[in-house]
């Protein structure tokens, strides 16, 4: 049995494939699977590139029973409570994010072949489903740890075929040169900020202008609003400026390092606020960055001549919040200071392929993923751990996670277990021939 890991894009195969007939492949308390749930799951693994195993529909089968097994228990389970406004906004994400990638709501419903509203329903009740599943599983393995010999333990019954790989990785710092803006362009920004809130008190709507002018592409989908958040999800200079505002209130012009804000309050729940923002992003002048490509050439060509080191360039010319922890670059995947090849920006990972630990590499222009803000950086490869076989004393946290996962699986296992006999199932003998059958027969 594995545990599920729900895919956010699940309802693509759901809205693509719906199936005219369909058949009751098995009942699971109150839930049924169908077999149009298994073409659908079938049909999204082999449209992510999987390469197909004679085995693989079975594994589908024991997957979705699980799923419904979970949720079953998780309706009946009085602890368990999923709330309407986070489903809406899972919804909201979901359909945002299609309109993101096809440009447009229509764009969407054309894809479809169905309307926005009729998608909304078909995904309310996959988005219920999978928070049911999630808190479930949660709630079985959240108090599962592990001990360090537990781990060594883990560790000694791995062969040498199951022990994991670790790819290389790569510890890097970096010296950032922004180009200047002028204060006529801060002050254009600040006015044209300024003039949205004095529309919007006025009587026009947040959404609308963030929808037509912010150029946060993701939440201006959504009118520009960010979801529920709570403290230290958002950069320091927003949150203050956000967790002192009431409802409907709008703050002054924020700024932050992705430009200039105006932020309204939607609402607040504790520590939790829901705010929606206008973000104007500052345009470089091309003079602007010509002198911040002469200031970072200058101060490469000073490193070169061993004039100043990187330690002291950094302290005294780096633009970038980085400078305060060494100038160390973050994997924001896992937060550590390592990266794999494949965690890296491509610009970066073309640049220290090249390197030596301890080498300095030549200016480069670094971009925003929209194009809209440049910055030239100097990048120093401090560290390189080759690929190898993972081992207890270099890679203990790595080992850490496999034994931990796998002291949830069996954990996991053993409670649909010990719920089989309280469960009410039926599962058809078409499916006879997966080796999960007999599993699930009680």
């Amino acid at each position: 049995m594995k545990i599920i890991l729900l895919n956010i894009l699940l309802f693509i195969s759901v809205l693509s494939h719906a199936q005219s007939i369909d058949k009751i492949q098995a009942i699971i308390g109150s839930e049924i699977l169908l077999i149009s749930d298994i073409e659908n799951q079938y049909n999204q693994i082999l449209s992510q590139g999987v390469i197909e195993t004679e085995d693989m529909r079975c594994q589908i089968v024991d997957e979705l029973l699980l799923q419904n097994f979970l949720i079953h228990h998780a309706k009946i389970d009085s602890t368990i409570e999923i709330v309407s406004d986070d489903i809406d906004a899972e919804i909201n994400n979901r359909i945002s994010y299609f309109e993101n990638q096809l440009g447009s709501l229509e764009k969407v419903e054309a894809y479809f072949n169905r309307s926005i509203e009729s998608m909304e329903d078909e995904l309310r009740i996959i988005v219920k489903d999978q928070f049911y599943t999630q808190k479930k599983q949660s709630k079985i393995i959240s108090d599962v740890k592990i001990t360090p010999n537990e781990v060594k333990d883990f560790y000694r019954t791995l062969n040498s075929e199951e022990i994991p790989l670790v790819p290389t990785k790569l510890q890097m710092s970096q010296i950032v040169i922004e180009p200047e803006l002028s204060e006529d362009k801060k002050n254009s920004i600040k006015e044209k900020l300024n003039g949205f809130r004095k529309r919007i008190y006025n009587g026009e709507d947040f959404k609308v202008l963030a929808t037509l002018y912010s150029d946060d592409v993701v939440s201006a989908n959504n009118g520009g609003e960010l979801g529920f958040m709570q403290r230290g999800d958002l950069v320091p200079e927003f949150e203050r400026a956000a967790f002192k505002l009431k409802k409907d209130e709008i703050s002054e012009v924020v700024e932050s390092k992705f430009g200039y804000h105006i932020i309204q309050m939607i609402e607040r729940r504790g520590e939790q606020i829901n705010v929606r923002h206008i973000l104007i992003k500052p345009k470089f002048s091309s003079l602007s960055l010509q002198n911040a490509r002469e200031n970072i050439n200058s101060i490469k060509s000073d490193l070169d001549s061993s004039l100043i080191s990187f330690k002291d360039a950094l302290q005294k010319y780096s633009d970038d919040e980085s400078k305060n922890n060494g100038g160390l670059i973050i994997n924001p995947k896992n937060g550590t200071t390592f990266f794999t090849f494949e965690e890296l920006d491509p610009s970066i990972s073309y640049i220290v392929k090249r390197m030596n630990i301890g080498d300095v590499s030549d200016p480069s222009l670094s971009k925003s993923q929209d194009g809209t803000q440049a910055a030239y950086r100097l990048v120093k490869l401090n560290n390189k751990i080759e690929e190898h076989k993972a081992n207890i004393v270099d890679d203990f946290d790595l080992l850490k996670e496999y034994a931990l996962s796998n002291k949830k699986q069996s954990v996991l296992e053993k409670w649909v277990s010990d719920n089989l006999a309280n469960t009410y199932i039926n599962i058809s003998n078409d499916l006879s021939e997966c080796a999960c059958y007999k599993k699930w027969i009680k």
